[in-house]
């Protein structure tokens, strides 16, 4: 599968959307496979602070807990409030209904540094 090619991608199998003045940040189709059947998402609530590296979420499935990081700093201001009633849609489809969190990011800098879809599907070759 080839990943979309307007975000950029962490080691860690996040990616992250920039999207005007937000970042929208999720887990790569690579990730959900890798997990499985994902049966639950804990976001952090609207409002949170985060500096870059903090954890945004926690993903569960039949296999394993899976903490979701973020590469960039700033401000929860939305979160993906579906996944409490389905999580599955992360299975479905990670890279649209399944996206996770929005930041509203004091540095975008970040980004530049993490891969683009070609450098990230080649090291996570399906």
């Amino acid at each position: 599968m080839t990943s979309p090619n307007d975000r950029r991608y962490t080691a860690s199998h996040e990616w992250l959307k920039p999207e005007g003045d937000l970042v929208v940040i999720g887990i790569t189709r690579f990730a959900v496979d890798q997990l499985t059947d994902v049966t639950y998402a804990e976001l952090k609530p609207a409002g949170t602070k985060l500096q870059a590296g903090d954890i945004v979420a926690e993903v569960e499935s039949v296999k394993t807990t899976s903490d979701v990081y973020t590469s960039v700093p700033g401000e929860i201001v939305e979160v993906n409030g579906a996944l409490a009633d389905d999580p599955g849609v992360l299975n479905s489809d990670p890279y649209g209904a399944g996206w996770l969190v929005k930041i509203r990011a004091s540095d975008t800098a970040p980004l530049a540094a993490l891969m683009d879809a070609g450098a990230y599907d080649a090291a996570n070759p399906t």
